[in-house]
């Protein structure tokens, strides 16, 4: 498996009561999100982008602030309207000798100033995986970086721009 063909530390919050629930929600998000994100990353990757625009390809890691748990995350940022940003997350994940990966979507709202993007947004995980997750942060040139908080996790991301050839 490549990485980033799914996202983020809402694991970390993820309450493992029941081992087939929890293998029927990653075979969803195996088969469902992996292969389109890693179709949407390729296909970004032929976008020219400025190097001060907020759409495009980003990676780099997440880290919970409440578990210590981190590892690495992509993101593949669309323009959209109305100051509102598709964005889809897709990070690794290890528990044990298990390495799992997990994505989603969160639409975020945009505003520029002076070449520094600020931004907010929120995306409701579902309760296994910690309910609603709130979003707030920064990019500017190739830095990017996000505070994340739910019911039972917090931390960051922090994400640049990745090589042309990745």
């Amino acid at each position: 498996m490549k990485f980033g063909q799914s996202c983020i530390s809402p694991l970390t919050a993820l309450p493992y009561r029941s081992l087939g629930a929890l293998l029927s929600l990653l075979s969803v998000f195996w088969f469902t999100g992996c292969s389109s994100f890693e179709r949407d990353w390729q296909n970004a990757a032929l976008i020219p982008r400025l190097q001060d625009d907020l759409a495009g390809r980003w990676e780099g890691t997440w880290r919970s602030e409440a578990s210590g748990h981190n590892d690495q995350l992509r993101a593949v940022i669309a323009t959209g309207s109305n100051g509102v940003y598709s964005t889809r997350f897709h990070a690794r994940y290890k528990k044990g000798i298990f390495r799992l990966s997990f994505g989603y979507s969160v639409p975020l709202q945009v505003r520029q100033t002076n070449g520094t993007y600020q931004f907010q947004g929120e995306a409701d995980l579902g309760r296994l995986a910690g309910g609603l997750y709130r979003y707030e942060g920064s990019a500017a040139g190739t830095n990017f970086f996000s505070n994340y908080r739910c019911k039972y996790d917090h931390g960051t991301f922090q994400m640049t721009r990745p090589a042309p050839s990745d």
